[in-house]
């Protein structure tokens, strides 16, 4: 694979780059390794694609699992303890979610990564809440999104969201007081 493109969100290009110079190396080199072409195991059951190869979104994690855990990140798991006592008190809920969590695919030395080939709202909650949630956690200093260029995504399923689409909203949305330097990085096969 190779990257085609990036957005730096809130100074997160420059930052990262100057703090993280070795971990970025390494997030550059897993990409650069991953062999799309053995991830095109998907057969759509789209009707307007069916029974087309596409690009798995799951294969595709797999292989950055595969080399990032290998070369010492980390999946930084964060337990929720959901509050009680917003219900009202004639309230009483039948399950609370027992085992609940926020996970950060990647984590090394406080640079949190996250790789996306799903909806588009799983992009925008990664850099505009999970970012900052795991910031304010103590766990992530800056973050980097991977995500498809448009051409990518076209050959996987549909609604698969792309780079240039969250890029628009992300410049239209501005940045706030509460969010973190992240990089987005698009990528293509």
């Amino acid at each position: 694979m190779r990257i085609a493109a990036e957005f730096s969100f809130y100074n997160g290009s420059e930052d990262i780059r100057k703090k993280h110079a070795g971990v970025l190396k390494e997030l550059e080199t897993c990409i650069l390794s991953v062999d799309a072409s053995r991830c095109m195991t998907k057969k759509s059951k789209e009707k307007t694609m069916l029974g087309k190869k596409l690009y798995s979104p799951r294969a595709l994690n797999k292989e950055f699992d595969n080399f990032l855990l290998s070369k010492d990140w980390i999946k930084h798991r964060e337990k929720c303890d959901y509050p009680k006592h917003y219900y009202k008190s004639d309230y009483e809920p039948s399950a609370l979610s027992k085992g609940a969590f926020r996970e950060m695919d990647f984590v090394k030395n406080r640079l949190g990564v996250e790789v996306q080939f799903g909806k588009y709202a799983f992009m925008v909650y990664n850099v505009c809440a999970k970012m900052t949630i795991f910031h304010n956690l103590g766990i992530i200093d800056e973050g980097i999104e991977i995500v498809p260029v448009k051409a990518f995504a076209d050959q996987m399923s549909t609604g698969v969201s792309y780079f240039e689409q969250f890029v628009w909203d992300l410049e239209k949305r501005g940045v706030s007081d509460i969010d973190i330097p992240v990089m987005i990085l698009g990528i293509d096969k």
